[in-house]
């Protein structure tokens, strides 16, 4: 090895001493603070670690820091030019802003960086080549057609020097409004494309320490013994604390407070990520090998697998109050009636699998203890408050002396609402009066965070001979896991729409939520229902066939329209885009093929069939069952004219930052650039909930949308004093204020009205329409999102291969705020819901965690994306801000159930079983011919 490294970075040479073992990217990140490289895995699997060396793509996160002695090397950072102190992008870097390929944005280094290499070899390339070329380079928001089109956008740029081409398959909505409504680029885009957006593990403190949790590695046990002597006793260990350690409450959660902090010593132990002791240590190397000198003694005990297993009477208790977390009812009608007057009863048995969320960027947390005694804490977390409240119960502290401070998140998808490190790097700041920092390795965050829940699903049907549903029964078990996390929460949403967004006049549902000593499972896009709209929709196909009526039309027969009554009795009065959403998606697949679901033998080789299948979905806005939904922004006139406006809110890649900034905008009659955003922060924004159940659009965009009417007003009204003219008759446009006669910048209000005393700054605290508990027949949602897919696939009837060719999306939205950052949404949740439905599964065998690594994850790629057609579908609701109600969740249901429906229509194997065992369809057809033949 080398004593030293020269290597050129960005067109700048550097020397530095060797470091045995360093990989590429951490002298990128660490030593040279180039953060724009991005480290989602240390596997060479997540490719967001790409940089250039002598001009061809390596994942820096494998790749060792001394053979780059003598090499040039070009980061995202290296891209763009400084032209008289302005950047001028590269070509690729604009065209991934302008094309909306950016989300999240943790991915997009390593995005950019390999289309830079290829279009530096390829100038010209089609979308064979690029998707080769992207193949092992993931982006877990999927806008994968996105990126596909600003590649080609960029190659085009390059080669005719003329600027970058704007997207044109995406229209604006059609409605008055000046600034909602319109296509609009992302405030952060630019500094995530460049490498200067900042995540919680590009953060660096002085006088940082890194810590590790020991973490149980067994299923389920008692604690015995534990000894951290030899831990301690390391050289450069700081501090090693454990359950003793705890100042004040000993457990943790979103609803429940049934997660230990840490297990003591005779407690139980009840999945393999429980944490036994947490390590403070000067280096993150030394932190892991103390963690590893850690030694526990357990006395095991039988494990529960799954929530069938859990409800037995003979089974261990998991929690004192035993394995059941909530059993959840819905009752309309009367079931015997509805069963005795069906012509056709079908009933049958469905399983979902346990799915990780995968985001690229694991999860980071850093506490800073200030000199007044307060603790400030660096995370992506998508409810800021809700980890302040539990820091603070933990600690024994007033829930002030914390301070939340959100950083960018690089994916969440319900995955990042749990506390993982907030509490351990507190008490080991607070031990230490150290900066602390857990960064989890992509092994740890696999076994640690709360997963989608698997289940069970048994769905019975009555129907009559022209189609219409008379009654439907539906039975769910959910694998919670070991801890509640939000497990209620999700498997009452599973329950309550396990129907499907039909009318039924007589429907019953029982799930039992239960705990086993799997990973805990716990909020996923969808929230519960991407697994029941499997169940129902495969039910619906099943009774369409038995029927001998088309899907399509079997599904125009029964949905929910304006004045149904849902499941749980709630009545439908307005935003019901249902019906169109079939119409549409129905009209544009049989543009393509006019007898959709009927098998298609390729020509070219008779093994290879095609077809089309149909689902439909709806999923809730906002929390509902009475809890309530409650969000506050503030909104502020600076000197300068530009306004502010911040909320806690979490931006994880939706769009919100976004979304806020066009709502205020359009209220104050100005452009979007003149509004800034601060989301995140506990002391510096109000509280605005959590970023679940697509509710943010709804009551942050509402809240922003209040915040600047209300400013408006007081402006109006001060200026009405001022001249002594009526309020009415002052006007808000063209980034002006139409005073008597004449026009005031924003800038001259600010300077009038502080003038007067007066400080244009308003708080605005929104509260979404109330709505009753599951069970007293109320509006248990104060809106619903409604979404149709239909998807064509390909099936190999040799090997059981199944590829996804198209799929049609029409999701009633009711307003697209932002048509641009719709589009992304919609890309990304139908590829979240192929891999559901194809290629992902979480494997846990007796406990123990198989997908530890996420080389043991199939996560889809750009390679499975299939060509993706949204349609906006805009029914508004006359409560949402203009009218909107939420894309983030209804985009990814339906994808899975219009797959499994079209393998069905292509071959006639129904899968019932996710993910879909393409061995088992080979398997079963093969078996199917051997006995025709014989």
């Amino acid at each position: 090895m080398t004593n030293q490294i020269s290597l050129t970075v960005n067109s700048k040479p550097y020397t530095v001493d060797a470091v045995p073992s360093e990989t590429l990217s951490t002298l990128l990140r660490e030593r040279l603070r180039l953060t724009g490289t991005k480290i989602g895995c240390e596997e060479a699997e997540c490719g967001a670690c790409t940089v250039l060396v002598d001009g061809e793509p390596m994942m820096s996160c494998v790749y060792p820091a001394e053979r780059a002695n003598g090499k040039t090397v070009t980061t995202i950072e290296g891209l763009a030019e400084r032209v008289h102190e302005e950047m001028k992008l590269h070509p690729l870097q604009e065209a991934f802003v302008e094309h909306g390929a950016v989300q999240c944005g943790f991915c997009i280094p390593g995005q950019i960086m390999t289309a830079y290499a290829l279009l530096k070899r390829n100038p010209n390339p089609n979308s064979a080549d690029i998707r080769f070329a992207l193949k092992d380079t993931l982006c877990r928001c999927a806008g994968y057609p996105s990126i596909e089109n600003a590649i080609i956008a960029a190659a085009e740029a390059l080669r005719t020097g003329e600027p970058v081409k704007l997207p044109t398959h995406i229209p604006d909505s059609v409605h008055e409004h000046k600034t909602v409504g319109r296509k609009h680029l992302r405030p952060e885009a630019v500094e995530k494309v460049t490498g200067e957006a900042i995540y919680t593990d590009d953060l660096k403190f002085d006088g940082m320490l890194y810590a590790k949790a020991k973490r149980a590695m067994i299923p389920h046990g008692f604690l015995k013994k534990l000894d951290v002597s030899k831990a301690k006793a390391l050289k450069g260990v700081v501090a090693v604390l454990t359950a003793t350690d705890v100042p004040a409450e000993k457990n943790h959660g979103l609803v429940i407070y049934d997660w230990p902090v840490m297990v003591r010593i005779g407690e139980r132990v009840r999945y393999v990520g429980d944490a036994l002791a947490i390590v403070a240590a000067q280096s993150e190397e030394i932190a892991e090998q103390a963690a590893a000198l850690i030694e526990a003694e357990f006395d095991l005990q039988p494990v529960i697998t799954n929530p069938v297993m859990a409800r037995q009477a003979d089974v261990p208790q998991i929690h004192e109050k035993g394995n059941l977390l909530k059993h959840i009812k819905v009752r309309k009608g009367d079931m015997e009636k509805g069963f005795a007057s069906a012509d056709v009863i079908l009933e049958h048995t469905f399983h979902t699998q346990t799915t990780d969320h995968a985001f690229i960027e694991p999860e980071c947390s850093i506490a800073v203890p200030l000199a007044d005694g307060r603790m400030e804490i660096y995370v992506g977390s998508q409810i800021p408050y809700q980890d302040r409240t539990q820091v603070a119960r933990v600690m024994g502290w007033d829930e002030e002396r914390v301070r939340i401070v959100g950083q960018l998140m690089g994916g969440g998808f319900g995955g990042k609402e749990d506390v993982m490190g907030q509490i351990h790097v507190a008490m080991l700041a607070a031990a230490t009066k150290r900066p602390v920092k857990l960064l989890f390795d992509r092994h740890e965050s696999l076994l640690v965070h709360p997963k989608r829940h698997a289940t069970q699903i048994r769905v019975k049907i009555g129907a009559k001979k022209d189609g219409r549903l008379v009654a439907c029964e539906t039975e769910l078990y959910g694998d919670t896991g070991a801890y509640a996390s939000l497990g209620e929460k999700v498997m009452t949403r599973a329950t309550t729409h396990s129907a499907g967004p039909y009318d039924i006049e007589h429907v019953r549902a029982d799930c039992f939520a239960m705990y086993t000593n799997n990973p805990p499972s716990g909020a996923f896009r969808g929230f519960g229902v991407t697994q029941s709209a499997f169940a129902v929709e495969s039910m619906m196909d099943k009774l369409a066939e038995s029927l001998n009526i088309d899907p399509v039309e079997l599904r125009r027969i029964n949905a929910l329209h304006v004045g149904s009554i849902t499941n749980t009795g709630q009545e439908l009065k307005e935003s019901v885009g249902l019906m169109e959403c079939i119409d549409r998606v129905d009209a544009e697949m049989r543009k393509h093929d006019p007898h959709p679901f009927a098998p298609k033998v390729d020509p070219s080789n008779p093994d290879i069939v095609r077809a089309w299948g149909f689902a439909a979905a709806y999923k809730n806005t906002g929390l509902g069952g009475g809890a309530p939904d409650i969000s506050g922004a503030d909104v502020e006139l600076y000197a300068d004219g530009t306004f502010q406006v911040r909320s806690s809110a979490a931006e994880l890649g939706q769009g919100l930052v976004t979304v806020m900034r066009l709502t205020v905008a359009e209220e104050m009659g100005v452009e979007p650039d003149q509004v800034r955003v601060l989301v995140m922060d506990t002391d510096l924004t109000p509280n605005g909930g959590p970023t679940t159940a697509s509710r943010q659009t709804f009551v942050t965009g509402n809240a922003s949308r209040y915040a600047a009417k209300t400013l408006r007003d007081e402006i109006a009204a001060s200026m009405a004093e001022k001249f002594d003219i009526r309020p009415e008759k002052i006007r808000f446009e063209g980034g002006v204020v139409h005073v008597n006669g004449h026009s005031m910048t924003y800038a001259e209000i600010y300077k009038e009205m502080t003038a007067m005393g007066q400080h244009p700054r308003v708080r605005y605290e929104y509260e979404a329409p109330k709505t009753q508990p599951l069970g007293t027949g109320g509006d248990m949602h104060f809106a619903f999102s409604f979404g149709v897919q239909a998807a064509e696939v390909e099936v190999n009837k040799l090997t059981g291969e199944v590829s996804v060719l198209k799929v049609i999306s029409a999701n009633d939205v009711g307003m697209a705020i932002n048509p641009l950052g719709l589009q992304g949404q919609v890309e990304g949740g139908v590829m979240m819901g192929l891999g559901n439905c194809i290629t992902e599964e979480f494997i846990v065998d007796n406990g123990n965690v198989v997908t530890d690594r996420l080389a043991r994850y199939r996560m889809p790629g750009i390679m499975l994306t299939p060509e993706i057609t949204s349609i906006i579908v805009e029914h508004p609701i006359a409560a949402g801000p203009y009218g909107a109600k939420g894309v983030g969740e209804i985009s990814s249901i339906p994808t899975t159930p219009a797959i499994t429906n079209a393998i069905y229509n292509a071959v006639g194997v129904r899968v019932d079983k996710l993910p879909v065992d393409q061995e088992m369809i080979a398997r079963e057809l093969w078996m199917r011919e051997s006995a025709a033949s014989s």
